[in-house]
C-alpha cells in the first residue's frame, strides 16, 4: 500500500520535488481507490516513473487553483469523474439533485456542469501552450457530435468545446502511457496522431494513418435527424478493436478524427493496474466533511472484469469500455481480498465481486477474438447467439476461492447478473452457488419491462426468459429453505414504450403483488442507441420510426402507472387509465389498479371494474400488413407471427403490442400517429411470489 499522491505545492516540497511532470485533474473528490478512474490514470503514470500531482474539484471560477499547483513539465490529463456530471447533478426530470456521492460530505456544488470543458479551458488559461489531454466517461461518450438532453440540442464533439489537444476515449491506460511517453520524449502534441483510442482535430484527413470512414458532419446531424441516426450507426459499427476503422466527422472547417479503439488490456496488464499501490481510502483532507460517500459501496468490493456484451441500448458501458470481456486472474483477486482482511474497517464481508455484468468472465465466443464483435447482432438479445460460450465454471471457482480466505465471512454479488446468460449455461452449478452463498437476502436483476417490442427496443431478452429465471430462483431457494427475494429494475418511458405498454406492465406488477418503491425513467445520456431513438424518433439499427414519449407529463403518466399505489400518484394514474382507454382498471374489483377519485360506485364498478373502451387495447404481436416488426427488420424474417415472440400468446404471459401503436393524443418524435388495436380477450396473468417484500409505509 502506497501513500497519497501530492495535492498541493507544499506536499510536493515535502517529497523533495522541485517540480512535477503531469497534472491530473478530476471532478470527483480524491479517493485513492481502483474504482475511481482518474486515480487509476494517475497511478499508471506514476508507475511509468513520472512525478504526478492530483487537483481534485478545483474552484473553476478562475484559473487560480490551477496556478497554485505550478506548471507541470509535460502536460495535464483532465477527467470529468466516475459518472457523468450532468447525471450526477440532475434527475431524469432535469431537477437538481440534493446530494453528490462523489463529493466530500455528499455536498452539491463543488463541481460545475460539464467539468471536462470547464477545467480544460481553465488549464489553458493558467498554463498557455501546455498540452491538454481530456478523457474519462464524460469525454468518451461525447467524442462525436451528440444530442444533449439537458440543452435539448445537438452539441459538437467535446474536443472542440474543451479546446483540448487530444482526447482519450474508452479505458485509457494504454493510450495514456503512449501519450505520456511521446510528450516526455519531446514529441509535439500535434504530431501524436497515431495512438489508438484517441481523437484529435485536424485541418484535413491526411494525418490519420488508419483505415477510415466518415459519418455525417456536425452541421448535417444538427439539421437532419435521419443523418444523426445514420451517424450513430456508423459510430457503433466501428467501435471494435479488431475490425474497427477510424471515423472522420467534419465540424465546420475542421475534421474530427477518432482513431480505432485501443485493444483491451490482457489479464496480466489488468492485474498490474489493479495492484498498483492504492491507499484504498479517501484523502484525509476530507475528514472534516465526513469523507466521501461513494467509497462505502466499493471499499471492500472487487472488480474482476471489464467490458460488456450484454448490449442494452440504453447503457453507455459498451460504447465506453467496449463489448469484449477481459478479466483479472484468480491470484490477483485473492491478493486484493487478502489485503482487505487486514484493514481495521473490514468486518468480514466482501460487498461485491463484479463489474459491468458480474457473471461475464471471458469473451462471449472465440470468433470475436479473430474477427471482432458481430455487426447488427447482439450476443444475448432477444435470444443468445448459437456461438456463445456461457460457461460459468471459472467465475464459480473464483467465488469459492475468495470465500475460503481466512477472515472472510461472506462474499456477495451485487453487480447486475445477466440472467439470460446464466440460463444459457450447461448446468446449474453457478446458479446454486449464487443462491446458497452470494445473496444478501435480495438479488437485483433488470427485466426492465414485460412487453416484447419494448424489450426489443431496449436490447433486452423477452419476458419469458425472466420468468424462467424467476421460476428457477424460487425453486432453488425453496429446496434450500431460504427466504430470498428478487429486486427488479424497471424502466418507464423508454423509446418504443407507449402508455398502453405501461398499463400492461402495471397490470403484471399488480397481478404478482409487487409494489416497486423506485422506478427509473429513461434517461437520455449521450452516446447510447436509445438516446438516438429519443432524439430522432428513429431506431438507428433499422432506420425505422419509433414511438417516443418526450412530453414531461406523458413521461410522468407512465411512471405513475408503475407506482400506482402511492397516494401522490393517484390523480396521474386515473388520468393515465382514462387516456389509455382502460377505465376497467378503475373500480373495486380485484383486477383494478385504483378506486375512483370520488368514491361513487357505478353498476360496472359493482361488477368488479369500470367499463372498458377499445382504444389502446393491447393486441397480438402481429405487425400491420406490409410492415416489419423491429426484430424482423433486424433478422430479415417475414410472416405474420415471426420475429417478435409473444410469450403471452404461447404461455399465458404478458405479450406484445404493435410496435407503432401510440396514444391518441400523443405525437411522437418519429411522426407516427397513435393507433389503436382491436379488442382481444384478456388472458389471466399468473400471480407469483418471491418479489422483494414491499416496505411498510410510516
Amino acid at each position: 500500500m502506497g501513500e497519497f499522491l501530492p495535492v498541493s505545492r507544499q506536499e510536493m516540497r515535502d517529497r523533495g520535488w522541485d517540480g512535477y511532470d503531469f497534472l491530473v485533474v478530476t471532478a470527483d473528490a480524491y479517493v485513492d481507490h481502483p474504482s475511481f478512474g482518474t486515480t487509476i490514470i494517475a497511478r499508471v503514470l506514476e508507475a511509468e516513473g513520472y512525478r504526478v500531482a492530483i487537483l481534485s474539484q478545483p474552484d473553476w471560477h478562475s484559473a487560480a487553483a490551477f496556478q497554485r499547483m505550478g506548471r507541470p513539465r509535460w502536460g495535464a490529463f483532465i477527467g470529468g469523474g466516475n459518472i457523468d456530471s450532468m447525471v450526477a447533478h440532475y434527475t431524469a426530470a432535469k431537477k437538481r439533485r440534493s446530494r453528490d456521492q462523489y463529493s466530500p460530505g455528499g455536498k452539491m456544488g463543488l463541481r460545475p456542469d460539464r467539468p471536462t470543458i470547464v477545467y480544460a479551458n481553465r488549464c489553458r488559461e493558467a498554463f498557455p501552450g501546455l498540452p491538454v489531454v481530456i478523457g474519462g466517461l464524460e469525454a468518451s461518450l461525447r467524442r462525436f457530435a451528440h444530442y444533449d438532453y439537458w440543452d435539448d440540442k445537438v452539441r459538437r464533439s467535446i474536443l472542440f468545446d474543451a479546446q483540448a489537444d487530444l482526447m482519450v476515449y474508452g479505458m485509457g491506460e494504454r493510450a495514456t502511457r503512449e501519450i505520456a511517453g511521446r510528450l516526455a520524449a519531446g514529441t509535439p502534441v500535434e504530431e501524436i496522431t497515431d495512438v489508438r483510442g484517441t481523437a484529435y482535430a485536424a485541418d484535413s484527413p491526411a494525418p490519420c494513418p488508419f483505415s477510415k470512414t466518415t459519418c455525417a458532419s456536425y452541421e448535417e446531424v444538427c439539421a437532419d435527424k435521419r443523418s444523426y441516426a445514420q451517424a450513430t450507426k456508423v459510430e457503433y459499427d466501428e467501435h471494435d478493436p479488431v475490425r474497427g476503422r477510424a471515423i472522420l466527422q467534419r465540424h465546420g472547417a475542421k475534421w474530427l478524427i477518432v482513431n480505432p479503439p485501443s485493444a483491451p488490456l490482457s489479464t496480466k496488464e489488468l492485474d498490474a493496474v489493479a495492484e498498483l499501490p492504492y491507499v484504498r481510502e479517501v484523502h484525509p483532507m476530507y475528514d472534516q466533511d465526513g469523507g466521501v460517500p461513494a467509497i462505502e459501496e466499493v471499499r471492500f468490493s472487487v472488480t474482476h472484469n471489464r467490458g460488456c456484451f450484454g448490449g442494452c441500448n440504453f447503457c453507455s458501458l459498451a460504447f465506453h469500455q467496449g463489448r469484449m470481456i477481459t478479466s483479472r486472474s484468480h491470484e490477483s483477486c485473492i491478493r486484493e481480498v487478502t489485503e482487505m482482511t487486514h484493514d481495521p474497517k473490514f468486518k468480514g464481508y466482501i460487498h461485491d465481486v463484479g463489474g459491468p455484468s458480474a457473471n461475464f468472465r471471458h469473451p462471449s465466443c472465440q470468433e470475436q477474438l479473430k474477427r471482432g464483435m458481430c455487426k447488427n447482432r447482439s450476443c444475448l438479445a432477444p435470444t443468445p447467439c448459437r456461438n456463445i460460450d456461457p460457461d460459468h465454471s471459472d467465475y464459480t471457482k473464483l467465488l469459492q476461492e475468495l470465500r475460503a480466505i481466512p477472515g472472510v465471512k461472506k462474499v456477495f454479488v451485487r453487480s447486475g447478473i445477466r440472467y439470460d446468460y446464466l440460463l444459457a449455461g450447461r448446468n446449474d452449478e453457478f446458479f446454486r452457488e449464487l443462491v446458497n452463498h452470494h445473496i444478501s437476502g435480495q438479488l437485483k436483476v433488470a427485466p426492465e419491462h414485460c412487453v416484447a417490442h419494448v424489450l426489443d427496443y431496449m436490447g433486452k431478452p423477452h419476458f419469458d426468459v425472466f420468468e424462467s429465471f424467476w421460476d428457477k430462483y424460487q425453486t432453488f431457494n425453496r429446496k434450500e429453505g431460504r427466504e430470498q427475494y428478487l429486486v427488479p429494475y424497471l424502466m418507464s418511458s423508454h423509446p418504443g414504450c407507449t402508455l398502453s405498454d405501461a398499463v400492461e406492465l402495471a397490470e403484471f406488477l399488480h397481478s404478482t403483488g409487487h409494489q416497486p418503491e423506485q422506478v427509473q425513467d429513461f434517461y437520455p445520456t449521450p452516446g447510447t442507441l436509445s438516446t438516438c431513438m429519443y432524439y430522432t424518433g428513429i431506431d438507428p439499427r433499422t432506420m425505422q420510426p419509433v414511438y417516443v414519449a418526450t412530453d414531461p407529463h406523458d413521461k410522468a403518466l407512465q411512471r405513475a402507472l408503475l407506482q400506482w399505489r402511492k397516494p401522490e400518484m393517484r390523480r396521474l394514474v386515473v388520468e393515465a387509465l382514462h387516456k389509455a382507454g382502460r377505465e376497467d382498471l378503475i373500480g373495486y374489483g380485484p383486477q383494478c389498479l385504483i378506486r375512483p377519485l370520488h368514491g361513487g360506485r357505478s353498476p360496472a364498478a359493482e361488477a368488479g371494474g369500470g367499463q372498458r373502451r377499445d382504444k389502446g387495447r393491447r393486441g397480438a404481436s402481429t405487425p400491420r400488413q406490409g410492415e416489419a416488426s423491429p426484430r424482423q427488420a433486424d433478422t430479415g424474417r417475414s410472416g405474420p407471427n415471426r420475429g417478435i415472440s409473444d410469450p403471452r400468446k404461447r404461455q399465458g404471459k404478458p405479450g406484445t403490442t404493435d410496435p407503432r401503436r401510440g396514444e391518441a393524443k400523443d405525437m411522437p418524435r418519429g411522426g407516427i400517429k397513435a393507433a389503436s388495436s382491436a379488442q382481444q380477450p384478456q388472458k389471466p396473468l399468473k400471480r407469483k411470489k418471491g418479489w422483494a417484500k414491499p416496505k411498510k409505509r410510516k
